[in-house]
């Protein structure tokens, strides 16, 4: 950061990476002072300045202001290979994440074999916050939910379970905020206004901002991770701000100070607050 140190005024850093730096963990660089950048900054990042001015250019009420979807371990034992091997493990910790995060919100999650792709889609687009704890594609971070049990074949196939990034962009979303706290759910192709993966899509598709992680999540940092950031988001602090107490908890504790830990999540887009008090307006 030294050539542009004197340049940053204020505590928020707002980056617009190019190729490789789509996937670098900012909050665990240091300054010339040996400190983390988010001790100092709180940080987001952003595909374009094109994409700034649509954020900002969006009418105030196009974005939902009540209303949450958490997803959690989807039910993903049917699915096997070719030679009828199961390749995906049920996440205890997803569910155990996304039930405490409803008790935070009083939300009632979708856990386990209601966690179909059919039922993901059917609500994406009626909410302001959109919570995925599940297994996300290395290579795209595509989200793997339960199989359609409507489904013709008896083999579940990738249609029947994966959210694809069409999928996504489909789904008209009106979220102010979507956290993929699935493994590489930040990953996919990099071209010239970032990654083209599963966070790029939701972006594409309508959210305002996203959270993400970089890398394989431990599950039990992800749990307490996720535990910081909702307390801090319902006592109404922006997404930002959420974002670096929860890895300042990590980063202070005995257990998960190691970077591999509170490292990987990055906020891609607008700094919301939400208000889950509100109540949509009826026009």
């Amino acid at each position: 950061m030294m050539p542009v140190a004197d340049l940053i005024e204020g505590d928020e850093l707002l980056i617009i990476p190019d190729g490789p730096l789509w996937i670098a963990p900012y909050a665990a660089l240091k300054d010339g002072n040996s400190k983390y950048l988010c001790e100092s900054f709180t940080i987001r990042v952003a595909p374009s300045l094109e994409s700034l001015r649509l954020i900002a250019d969006c009418p105030d009420d196009y974005h939902k202001s009540s209303g949450a979807l958490l997803v959690g371990d989807p039910w993903v034992s049917e699915v096997t290979n070719s030679e009828g091997e199961k390749v995906l493990k049920q996440l205890p910790c997803a569910k155990e994440e996304v039930e405490m995060i409803g008790k935070i919100l009083n939300i009632t999650p979708i856990i386990g074999s209601q966690a179909t792709k059919q039922e993901v889609l059917k609500r994406l687009s009626s909410v302001s916050l959109v919570h995925f704890a599940a297994h996300g594609c290395m290579e795209t971070g595509e989200i793997a939910l339960t199989p359609d049990p409507h489904r013709m074949s008896t083999v579940p196939t990738e249609e029947d379970y994966i959210l694809t990034i069409g999928d996504v962009l489909n789904a008209q979303l009106r979220a102010k905020l979507v956290v993929l706290s699935c493994c590489h759910s930040g990953r996919g192709e990099i071209k010239a206004e970032g990654v083209v993966g599963i966070a790029r899509a939701f972006m594409g598709a309508g959210a305002r901002s996203i959270v993400v992680s970089l890398w394989a999540i431990d599950d039990e940092a992800t749990l307490e991770f996720m535990k910081h950031f909702y307390q801090q988001l319902a006592g109404g602090k922006p997404a930002s701000e959420s974002l670096n107490l929860a890895m300042k908890s990590l980063r202070e504790s005995d257990t998960f100070r190691d970077i591999k830990y509170w490292a990987p999540f990055l906020l891609i887009g607008d700094d919301v607050t939400l208000d889950f008090l509100a109540k949509e307006k009826k026009i």
